[in-house]
């Protein structure tokens, strides 16, 4: 995907992703399935998640996690009608997450469990903005306004048969991710475009990371690592209830601590007062008061929407929202 297509700026690519709807080509990103009995078993394992409890073809985001309670990457989990889990998890982590899948693969057949990965060699196109789904309805056979948040179904998209669309997406907007045989993204593609008469318009990685950053969705490698634990990113939401209960994923035992005592930082956001350079990642944050540093900025841009800077950043748990830095 490039950073920005010719006909629009990354501003304007964002701002009409707001108001109408933006095709984003995420091909790039990792799909596959998850085979066998011990399959829900397997990726809670690995996960934070209650795939266990989710019903057919719906999805959740959930968390790779380590043994020290960090973060390996994130990634949506569908639990489908079928004989298989469908994951989507990010292009920049392939093989850290094909490596960690891999190997827990392994080990835990070689416990006698049921259980295997099959990578997707699938187009995936990212549909977003509230215009989306009036545009996509004349070419579906289904009835989208009956697909809830994080829902999926199977079914032919402009004429295409085997197309999983999940309503999901990462701009903070109503949207769709289409997942689609390679072979025939292009004609999907191009399909959507033409047929939407110039509401769909192309949009690169530029818009996407503005506007994800406007809804205050993680980037893996800037807001979230390997060293960052759940509960620090703000993402404590993710851990299942009952998955706290049972304390049976990997680094539980320092993520459940962590969640009991407080972490001594967190992820925030911030937008700025006064005008000027936005704040950039690894810019440092400093203590109104005293101008000491007190944490780091971790994403940062103007805001389309807003038109202010914004920024994420993690700082000490005594600075309380609404605090000046």
């Amino acid at each position: 995907m490039p950073v920005l297509y010719n006909d629009l700026s990354i501003n304007d690519s964002h701002i009409h992703t707001r108001q109408s709807s933006s095709l984003f080509d995420v091909s790039h990103m990792l799909q596959m399935q998850v085979r066998g009995k011990d399959r829900i078993e397997f990726m809670e394992s690995l996960t934070v998640a209650d795939i266990q409890g989710l019903a057919e073809n719906t999805g959740t985001l959930t968390l790779y996690t380590n043994e020290n309670g960090g973060i390996i990457d994130d990634l949506i989990v569908t639990k489908t009608d079928k004989d298989f889990l469908y994951v989507v998890s990010n292009a920049g982590r392939i093989d850290e997450d094909l490596k960690h899948v891999t190997t827990h693969c392994q080990t835990f057949k070689g416990k006698g469990k049921d259980v295997s990965i099959e990578i997707l060699a699938r187009g995936l196109l990212a549909l977003q903005g509230p215009q989306s789904a009036k545009c996509l309805q004349s070419l579906v056979s289904v009835e989208l306004s009956k697909l809830n948040f994080m829902s999926s179904v199977v079914t032919s998209v402009c004429g295409v048969d085997d197309c999983r669309i999940t309503r999901c997406g990462y701009t903070g907007e109503d949207g769709f991710e289409i997942s689609v045989p390679t072979e025939k993204a292009v004609l999907v593609a191009n399909t959507l475009l033409t047929s939407s008469k110039g509401v769909i318009r192309l949009a690169g990685l530029g818009a996407r990371d503005t506007l994800r950053l406007e809804a205050g969705l993680c980037l893996y490698g800037n807001d979230i690592n390997e060293k960052t634990g759940p509960i620090a990113a703000s993402l404590t939401w993710t851990i299942a209830k009952r998955r706290r209960q049972t304390a049976d994923f990997i680094g539980s035992q320092i993520i459940l601590k962590q969640l009991k005592d407080k972490p001594k930082e967190r992820r925030v956001g911030l937008h700025g007062l006064t005008s000027g350079p936005p704040a950039r990642a690894h810019s440092s944050v400093l203590d109104a008061n005293t101008k000491e540093p007190i944490g780091e900025v971790t994403s940062g841009c103007p805001s389309p929407s807003l038109k202010k800077n914004i920024a994420m950043a993690y700082l000490p748990m005594s600075h309380k929202i609404g605090s000046k830095i």
